[in-house]
């Protein structure tokens, strides 16, 4: 590990040397010393540089200066921070290289993972399994990365960290606003455009609202090109040994049933791309309104609601055996994802006491239709239900060879995904005496996540191919009374053709929580910080997966091929499964921190986090030979976490380092899996033991000539340790999922005076980052490419208005940020191509 760091150190630092000569100039500065940075990272407001815990913050200034507005913004900005996902309102955060997977759970969010690290909105956690909502950063004061577990003051899913978008408040006595506009073009893509008018207005002596009202649309870059495909590509027709694209060959257990087989004879449909230019056209649009209110001199109250919605077409991932920026899809995508806010914060003091309510709801419904076309590369059985009986029963067929007519193997999925959340935090921050502090409070939340997936094969209805009626499975006219099962939690069915599959589930996470850390000055200069939180959540399903079946010419279905997950987990069922994924127990978090001086700290941190475990649709499904069961439920994954840092403010005020060095015990690490030799059904596991090693920091210099230098940077090593699953599809030494081994940034800007009070000001970012892998699993797993990445910005500012010209991707790199190979074809999602921009922003 220290080899690599001394590379990429030494490269690191060339950088800075060169962008410091670059830019250089002898006009002053008007500013020459770091300002403070205030955060809450535990909960409470404080000095960045007074909090014994790995805090990266990007201030308000910051954003606007580096065009931060949405998630893939944000993330290239921090370097611990990776991201798997394909797209808006996909993507699931991952930080210190803690991943095992992000598979394709656009179809299938009820299945996903419960995060390990934590979404924050204020005070709202707004995390989910399998798909983060994609709140567009709006008139936000800063957004906070807190690294390594944090457990014990915010839960479950922030084992890894935590993210925080903090927004601007009302601010009373005072009228204000703000509005912006901007265009933008791609060489290689489409225009986009954006506006964003802010407001604060007074209502009275003691109340004022602040509005927030945006619309941003990103022109598509990725390109639908023409193509054509048969059944012939199925699962079902690959040898065993067949090497794929990721270098892995098809092992025995996973070989086609009719590997080989001569398909001269039948005629095979085909399915022909849609063409497209620009296709993956993005736009956010959204409010929010806020009202803050001084009910006395002790009690202050901020009740804020948002609406926002994201539409989407086409898909953000490139085939790489195309062309540049190319794909090919065979059903329209499309995403409308719309999500609605209401939060209420109090805050006040009883007595000595501060004290803190946070209640919060969420409402957030996604319709997506997704082109499921790659499926066939892995389904065995698909052919089955698009092709003539002969072509897949050969013993029954002419001359023992298949014969007939297989359908387009063009598939589709229609999606409809809600989502409830609703949250209480109760908290007391006290100072106890003139050396010890106490944070302490309670928490609840329950989410309510209801998902339809519709999963279409129209080259079913191609032919005179019957299949008996597709009900959920807990309609109770079909399957009688089963406990308290309800007939369906959207439809009752039956669907009707080409709908050959279905997911119709409810899933629902309860959380409990009592935290509190207790802080003790043990000397002038030292301080013992002590941690705990107890936890208790269950996960719960109810509802059905089924499928058509063909009986012989529509005799009637015995529903017997879906998973009735009402009957499954039922309290008392005769199979012993547990009725709820439970976890519960209690973690801790120990630091103990020196501040020598007021411009310098150091700390150890010992802390530990976990993450809830969750049940399984195909439970019981084994493996071909036998040595692997789908389990019922999945354990919680935990960490143990250990940590030294530092914050140090050096030359005068004018240079703040800060940084850390980390080492990660991983235990039953979580991931899901998608085997079709098993089942076709995406299932989890705990698949991996795992140790985590890492160096991370960031900068801000003043330079004596008036350049502001600043950067970030993370090195990581990590390595499986053991393997779970007895696959022999987990590899002991290989790197864990999204966690390069270098990831940095460096800017610089300068700024100098110009007539009739403008400051004029220059500005660039090198962003860089090594490879790295999508998965754990073996035959899920593809290599991600190492990026450099180039913006600039330029334009001139005064207290009124600010003018500026950008290029983002300068070189126009393909910088991969995310890929996978569940469906055994690599699908990479990349950084937008070179963006031209203009930006004016006024105040008033």
């Amino acid at each position: 590990m220290f080899g690599k760091i001394k590379e990429h150190l030494t490269y690191y630092l060339s950088t800075l040397a060169l962008l410091n000569a670059a830019l250089f100039s002898g006009w002053a500065m008007s500013q020459s010393e770091l300002e403070e940075v205030v955060v809450t990272a535990r909960k409470k407001t404080e000095s960045l540089q007074d909090v014994p815990i790995s805090v990266s913050a990007l201030r308000e200034s910051s954003l606007e200066e580096k065009g931060i507005s949405v998630f893939e913004d944000y993330l290239l900005q921090l370097p611990s921070v990776t991201a798997g996902g394909a797209g808006p309102g996909t993507s699931t955060i991952y930080i210190r290289g803690l991943a095992s997977t992000t598979p394709n759970l656009t179809t299938a969010g009820v299945a996903g993972l419960a995060p390990n690290v934590s979404f924050y909105l204020d005070e709202q956690p707004l995390a989910q399994p399998g798909r983060n909502l994609d709140v567009y950063a709006a008139d936000m004061a800063r957004i906070e990365v807190l690294a390594g577990p944090q457990g014990t003051l915010f839960g479950a899913s922030s084992q890894a960290g935590v993210v925080r978008m903090i927004t601007n408040k009302p601010v009373i006595g005072e009228s204000s606003g703000n509005a912006e506009v901007e265009t933008r073009f791609m060489p290689e893509g489409d225009t986009g455009a954006k506006i964003e008018l802010v407001g604060n207005v007074p209502l009275g002596d003691s109340t004022a609202a602040r509005v927030v009202v945006y619309r941003d649309r990103k022109g598509g870059y990725i390109d639908q090109v023409a193509g054509s495909i048969d059944v012939s590509g199925s699962a079902r027709f690959r040898a065993a040994g067949t090497v794929r694209d990721n270098g892995l060959p098809v092992n025995s257990s996973r070989g086609g049933f009719q590997a080989g087989a001569d398909l001269s004879g039948a005629t095979l449909n085909k399915a022909n791309a849609i063409v497209k230019e620009d296709a993956n056209e993005l736009t956010y649009q959204g409010f929010r309104a806020s009202i803050a209110h001084e009910i006395n001199e002790n009690w202050d109250a901020l009740a804020t609601i948002a609406q926002q919605t994201v539409d989407a077409d086409g898909v953000f991932f490139v085939d790489p055996k195309l062309g540049d920026l190319e794909i090919q899809r065979y059903t329209a995508d499309v995403i409308e994802d719309e999500y609605d806010n209401m939060s209420l914060t109090l805050e006040g003091s009883i007595g000595d006491l501060e004290v803190v309510y946070a209640g919060a709801y969420t409402d957030r419904t996604t319709e997506q239709m997704v082109d499921y076309t790659d499926y066939l590369f892995v389904g065995q059985y698909l052919p089955y239900y698009i092709c003539d009986y002969y072509v897949t029963y050969t013993t029954y067929a002419p001359g023992n060879v298949p014969t007939g007519t297989c359908g387009a193997p063009n598939l589709l999925v229609d999606s409809t995904t809600n989502l409830e959340v609703t949250s209480h935090e109760f908290r007391l921050n006290a100072d106890i005496s003139d050396t010890t502090s106490l944070t302490a409070g309670v928490f609840t939340s329950d989410t309510e996540l209801t998902e339809l997936n519709l999963f279409t094969y129209p080259g079913s209805v191609e032919n005179d191919i019957t299949y008996a009626a597709n009900y959920a499975l807990t309609d109770t006219s079909v399957t009688g009374s089963i406990n308290n099962a309800s007939p369906g939690w959207f439809s009752a069915g039956p669907y009707s053709e080409p709908v050959i599959f279905f997911n119709d589930i409810k899933r629902t996470d309860e959380q409990r929580g009592v935290f509190g850390e207790l802080s003790f000055a043990t000397s002038d200069t030292t301080e013992l910080s002590i941690g705990a939180r107890w936890y208790d959540i269950k996960v719960d399903f109810e509802g059905s997966a089924n499928s058509s079946f063909f009986n012989g010419f529509g005799n009637p279905d015995t529903q017997q091929f879906g998973s009735n997950l009402s009957a499954q987990y039922a309290p008392g069922n005769p199979n012993g499964y547990p009725d709820k994924a439970k976890t519960d127990g209690v973690i801790g978090k120990l630091t103990y921190s020196w501040k020598p001086s007021e411009d310098s700290m150091y700390y150890v941190t010992w802390s530990e986090g976990f993450r809830p475990g969750l049940l399984n649709r195909p439970v019981g499904r084994t493996s071909p030979d036998g040595s692997y069961t789908v389990p019922p439920s999945v354990d919680s994954d935990e960490i143990t976490n250990y940590e030294f840092g530092w914050k140090n403010v050096l030359q005068d005020g004018r240079l703040r380092f800060n940084g850390s060095v980390f080492m990660v015990d991983v235990s039953g690490l979580q991931s899901t899996i998608f085997d079709p030799s098993i089942v076709n059904l995406f299932f989890s596991d705990n698949a991996a033991d795992a140790e985590i090693k890492g160096v991370e920091g960031d900068f801000i210099y003043f330079t004596e000539q008036g350049l502001i230098l600043s950067g970030a940077f993370s090195f990581l090593d990590t390595e499986i340790t053991k393997a779970l699953v007895p696959t022999n599809d987990v590899i002991v030494g290989q790197e864990l999922a999204f966690a390069p081994g270098f990831q940095g940034n460096i800017s610089a800007r300068k700024e100098w005076g110009l007539s009739g009070g403008n400051t004029g000001f220059w500005q660039a970012q090198f962003t860089m980052s090594d490879k790295s892998y999508s998965d754990i699993m073996g035959p899920n797993r593809a290599e991600q490419d190492s990026y450099n990445l180039v913006n600039i910005r330029g334009g001139i500012s005064n207290d009124d208005w600010t003018a500026e010209m950008y290029v983002d991707n300068l070189t126009d790199e393909r910088a991969e940020i995310s890929n996978t190979f569940v469906f055994d074809r690599q699908r990479i999602a990349i950084i937008r191509p070179m963006t031209v921009g203009l930006r004016y922003k006024l105040k008033f």
